[in-house]
Parts: structure tokens; sequence; C-alpha cells
């Protein structure tokens, strides 16, 4: 079965005196998510967007939010990032000590639940919670920092957890990737099941903010 490509904006590559144009593109294209990183400068050594600005901009726009959380212990932030039942959330493998469990109480607030997945990550992490999530987020960079360059293991990674899903018949969920998603990097890893793209600056965002035409043709790739 093929999945339908969507596109996850990344908010943190938004120029914030461009926002109000940004999003009036982003809904204009019918851009599936905006992606909002939420850092704690441990998990990852960076901060990202604070609750307080995420909640306003929930009031900006209908679009759904695809929270990543690069958090340790993310049970504490879950209850307040406001999840919907159009949202994807994020958790991490190594966030924290009981996944599975942080995965079940993620899923009471009724947003679709992902894994996130290291570079470094084993495959093998999946196998005992693979039933327990509608989607994985393959990181194809070291979380933490914008405009990184792809880790070229990604690829035979995205399509060694093809497989792994195939084997566990789970082949029909979402995989998001993750990390300078150009539209090179993207065409590659549609061909190993991926379907949910974070589009940042190596791809639809620019200093001034996002343009309808790149838009249009990352669309094309990801279709």
């Amino acid at each position: 079965m093929t999945k339908q490509g969507k596109i996850s904006a990344s908010m943190m590559c938004a120029n914030p005196f461009y926002l109000r144009e940004t999003l009036n593109i982003l809904e204009q294209e019918h851009v599936e998510y905006l992606h909002q990183d939420i850092m704690d400068g441990k998990f990852v050594p960076n901060l990202g967007m604070g609750l307080d600005n995420i909640k306003a901009l929930r009031e900006c726009t209908n679009i759904p939010f695809d929270f990543h959380l690069m958090v340790l212990d993310p049970d504490n932030i879950i209850p307040l990032l406001g999840l919907r039942q159009n949202d994807i959330v994020s958790i991490h493998y190594e966030s924290t000590f009981q996944v599975q469990r942080t995965l079940e109480n993620a899923r009471k607030y009724g947003a679709k639940v992902f894994l996130a997945i290291n570079p470094a990550t084993s495959l093998y992490n999946l196998e005992e919670v693979v039933h327990y999530i509608d989607g994985i987020n393959l990181l194809t960079v070291n979380p933490g920092f914008a405009g990184q360059k792809i880790v070229q293991s990604c690829f035979k990674k995205a399509e060694k957890l093809q497989q792994f899903l195939k084997e566990h018949d789970r082949e029909n969920i979402e995989i998001e990737v993750d990390g300078n998603i150009t539209f090179e990097n993207a065409e590659k890893l549609k061909k190993f099941g991926a379907n949910i793209f974070v589009a940042g600056t190596s791809s639809i965002f620019e200093k001034n903010g996002v343009h309808a035409d790149t838009i249009k043709q990352f669309r094309n790739i990801i279709l």
C-alpha cells in the first residue's frame, strides 16, 4: 500500500518577522503539519520554542501540530502541550526509562504517538514497542540544531526499517524523516517507505519565509 506523502513544516526554521505571511502560504498550500521542536537543553544542547509561544501559534492556524520532544522525562511535558486529535507527538527512545509506559500515557490525549530514533539508535529497540505506536520518526541527523548535513548511514537504516516493519506486520504505519530533508534526500527516503517529511531550510524555508512554488515542487517529489 502506497502511503500519501505529507509535509511537516519546521517552525524552528521560520523567520518570526514573516510569520503571518508564512502561515498564510502554508495554509494555502495545504501543508499537513507544523513541526514543533521542544528542547530542554539537556537531552539536546539547545532550547526550542516555549510552550507559551506554541499556545499563541495555535490561535493563528488550524494546521495540526507535529511535536518532536527532545526532552528528558517527557511525561512531564506531554500534559502541557494541549495535544489534539490530529496532532503527532514523537518521543525519543532514550528520553525515558519506561518508554512503553510513556507512549501509552501520550496516547491518552488522542494524538498520534510516534517513537523517535536517533541515527545511532538500534532498530532492535523498536521490537518490544512497535505495536504501541502509530509511526516512527527516523532522525537523519543528530537532533538539536537546524542546518546539519544528513548522516549517510541513515539511507541504509531507512531500508532496514522498511524491512523490519514488514517482518512485524507494521509496514503500513507512518514513517517520518527529520533532518536535512532536501529534495534529493526526500526522493531517496520515499523509496524506503517515508511518508512524512520535515521540511526546513534544506527545502522550503528561506530567510524571508516560504514560497508557494517551492512547496509545490517539494510536494511533487514526495507524492
